[in-house]
């Protein structure tokens, strides 16, 4: 008799993978986590730190750190190791540091006989993932990247405090890059199903001054803001991991915002950019794709164009 067991492990014990960790652990997401690190006597520490927390949990998930054989039956990898982002002004500058550092990791990944699911946390994340699914040799529905969805979660939060909603009554979402040209299809944002736009328009009194450059901008730079007062981002990205871990192992085919790679799709090839999809246990199933009104389009090109630049760069070396 087979008993399947749901393993995740994660590459990387900093701040990122140890609250991807947590989250895990807490939501009683898998059945098993493992950390893999450079420095092993930190895994060990979180593992232990974790391994303290299951009694208040509401299940006993396994926490060790293992080495890179563990992948071998691993149902899904993140990988969030990366160089650091002391001094860095956009995400981008991180790309030449973290290409070398993946390059390592994906290949003891791939020797251990790992055939689950990549998912890429790494900055620049839409060309790590582009970089691990080349490099991997998996098929595309199985190397996502993180993408857009915490920016979709950022976006959410900031109309539902100005409208003052609950932000999962908001539904809206954030496309292209995770960085600095990121976009919004504002066409297609809903408030409790009414048309964004309808609802400023319809309470000018309430949003007459509201600036949707602005909006777009406060929700591209909200991660600088947060590295500015406490020096790294944990909680959020934890979260929108956790979020895709959950819709793959438990086959939920809930719609996220992922890095996936287009091939037609909003006119693009050969591009991986946050995208909605939905996720369920072969991975990404199906691209949503949406009509956008022929400025989004100009605005979702542009990003892409940014991304093409980078993957050009590191293809040409």
């Amino acid at each position: 008799m087979k008993i399947s067991n749901t393993k995740v492990v994660i590459v990387g014990a900093g701040m990122v993978g140890s609250a991807i960790s947590f989250s895990l652990i807490e939501q009683g997401i898998c059945a098993e986590v493992v950390l893999v690190d450079v420095n092993r006597e930190k895994a060990l520490g979180e593992v232990l730190d974790l391994q303290h927390s299951i009694e208040y949990m509401g299940r006993n998930v396994r926490v060790s750190a293992e080495g890179y054989e563990t992948c071998q039956d691993a149902d899904i990898v993140i990988i969030t190791a990366s160089a650091s982002m002391a001094g860095v002004k956009n995400r981008m500058e991180l790309l030449d540091k973290n290409i070398v550092i993946m390059d390592s990791i994906v290949d003891q990944v791939m020797e251990s006989g790992f055939d689950g699911h990549f998912i890429l946390v790494s900055n620049p994340v839409d060309v790590i993932s582009y970089h691990v699914w080349k490099r991997s040799g998996l098929p595309k529905q199985q190397v996502i990247g993180t993408g857009t969805a915490l920016e979709t979660a950022r976006l959410k939060q900031l109309i539902g405090q100005m409208m003052r909603i609950d932000p999962r009554s908001v539904h809206a979402f954030a496309m292209g890059e995770h960085g600095d040209s990121m976009m919004v299809p504002w066409s297609h944002i809903r408030v409790a199903g009414k048309d964004f736009v309808d609802v400023m328009e319809d309470n000018p009194d309430r949003f007459q001054d509201v600036d949707l450059d602005q909006l777009v901008e406060r929700t591209a730079k909200a991660g600088y803001e947060v590295l500015k007062r406490k020096g790294s981002t944990q909680f959020g990205i934890a979260s929108a991991t956790t979020a895709i871990v959950r819709s793959i192992l438990h086959d939920e085919n809930r719609m996220i915002t992922v890095s996936t790679l287009l091939e037609g799709e909003y006119g693009v090839d050969g591009v991986f950019c946050g995208v909605p999809a939905i996720l369920g246990r072969g991975g990404v199933i199906e691209i949503g794709v949406y009509r956008l009104e022929e400025h989004e389009n100009e605005l979702f090109l542009e990003s892409i164009h940014h991304l093409k630049e980078a993957i050009e760069r590191i293809e040409s070396k």
